[in-house]
């Protein structure tokens, strides 16, 4: 492994377990406060979707070609999905899911590409299809909660702790593969 390729892969084990702590913090601070659409509310909505942008923008640096591009779009559409988050909760809460359900089904769409397309660089991918996966089906659950006669946000919570859980996991996976990759390279 060249040098470029083991900074890389450090940077995005470090993008997935800061990404992964952050998911899980802020599920933690959302279920708590989560019970009407109140400005800290809308704030904590609008902010998660910029730590998806951030994350993304990060991790491209280490990527080239067309999964630099993925991610790069990916925290555009997130960076869009942040301003969308962020005008919906000015209205109801059904608004805020229908808006976040078009942004985790888009966002899990990206992240399942891209994870098929790093299975032979970076080794199982499997927490992050699971994650994608996950992103896409819960997108489109919010989306039909939204048409409920109450809807809740609450739901939102589960969804990142969920995907931090996820990043934490595809972390460890790739910290073992490197471990076990070491002796290897060192024979």
């Amino acid at each position: 492994m060249s040098t470029t390729e083991a900074q890389n892969e450090s940077r995005t084990l470090h993008t997935f377990i800061t990404r992964g702590v952050i998911a899980i913090v802020w599920a933690a601070v959302f279920a708590m406060v989560a019970d009407s659409l109140t400005v800290g509310v809308g704030v904590l909505l609008v902010l998660y979707p910029l730590i998806d942008a951030v994350a993304s923008g990060i991790d491209a640096r280490g990527q080239n070609g067309s999964a630099r591009q993925l991610l790069l779009a990916n925290a555009a559409v997130s960076t869009v999905a942040a301003l969308a988050i962020g005008i919906a909760a000015t209205g109801t809460v059904a608004n805020v899911l229908v808006v976040f359900g078009v942004w985790a089904g888009l966002s899990g769409a990206a992240q399942l590409v891209t994870a098929l397309r790093r299975r032979a660089l970076l080794g199982k991918q499997w927490p992050m299809l699971l994650a994608g996966g996950a992103s896409v089906l819960l997108g489109v659950a919010y989306i039909i909660m939204s048409t409920a006669s109450n809807p809740k946000l609450n739901m939102l919570a589960i969804y990142a702790a969920t995907g931090g859980i996820e990043f934490i996991i595809q972390a460890w996976l790739l910290t073992r593969r490197h471990a076990t990759a070491l002796p290897t390279r060192m024979a």
